[in-house]
């Protein structure tokens, strides 16, 4: 399966020595944003230090205007709450869904941990319409496993 075959890529990413964490998860974004034909935008968000707020700290795609979301607002916001995977099949059918684009139709956000505390988030938006599934879920918490050893 294609996510399998980006392990590889992604770790050698990861194992640059020479980089910034943040220049490695740029790298990461633009990995999956062009590998992956359904991830029309990946970004990560990083919690606030102190106070209860994510903000982008990389992505590929379209610009957003949503570089900080508070906690509890939108997908990623929830996400930061409830420390749990949030996939939305149809992003349209969700009250508290913030849009990014007219053209995104699913969303997939899983949280990024150190040391057993949520610090951030992975979230992609997708074109289509149910586009992630199970394989979705379990390679991007691999990825934010990987990240979370550079952090």
């Amino acid at each position: 399966m294609k996510l399998e075959s980006l392990k590889e890529q992604v770790t050698a990413i990861i194992e640059l020595s020479t980089q910034e964490a943040r220049v490695k998860m740029q790298e990461i974004c633009d990995l999956l944003q062009d590998q992956v034909s359904y991830y029309d935008w990946v970004g990560f968000y990083m919690a606030h230090e102190t106070e209860p707020t994510l903000h982008l700290w990389s992505q590929a795609g379209e610009p957003t205007d949503h570089t900080i979301i508070p906690f509890g607002k939108g997908i990623c916001g929830q996400v930061a709450v409830s420390n749990k995977n949030f996939v939305v099949d149809d992003v349209h059918a969700q009250d508290n869904y913030i849009a990014c684009s007219i053209h995104v139709k699913s969303e997939v956000v899983i949280p990024l941990f150190k040391n057993g505390k949520n610090i951030g988030q992975i979230d992609i938006d997708s074109n289509t319409a149910q586009a992630f599934t199970t394989a979705d879920e379990r390679f991007l918490e691999w990825v934010n496993e990987q990240v979370g050893t550079i952090l």
